[in-house]
């Protein structure tokens, strides 16, 4: 019989350091290949080159009071709706424009 040199575990103790500097080394390897990268990119945008809002506003905003749309009943319960029977969206222009307000009991 070969008797392993050393205490009992001794093995696996090695197998487990060797296995830690590898994770390790990956880790290194990984930071210093992210750093490359970042060095390569283009800076951030300073906030004069950030884009600005016109004089004038928002382009092209529009605000509106939306609700929802009724969703068809099938005539009996076994039919199934198709999607020709279903709205294409599910909220129109509400007839209301004015926006909701909570009430102040003052």
């Amino acid at each position: 019989m070969l008797r392993e040199a050393g205490p009992p575990g001794c093995g696996r103790t090695v197998g487990a350091f060797v296995g830690g500097l590898i994770v390790a080394g990956a880790l290194v390897w990984a930071v210093r290949l992210g750093i490359r990268t970042r060095r390569r990119e283009s800076l951030p945008p300073t906030p004069a080159e950030q884009p600005r809002l016109p004089e004038t506003g928002p382009v092209r905003e529009t605000s509106e009071i939306r609700e929802p749309g009724e969703v068809p009943r099938a005539a009996d319960k076994s039919e199934r709706l198709t999607p020709r029977q279903v709205q294409a969206s599910g909220s129109r222009r509400s007839d209301r424009q004015e926006r909701p307000r909570w009430e102040s009991e003052r």
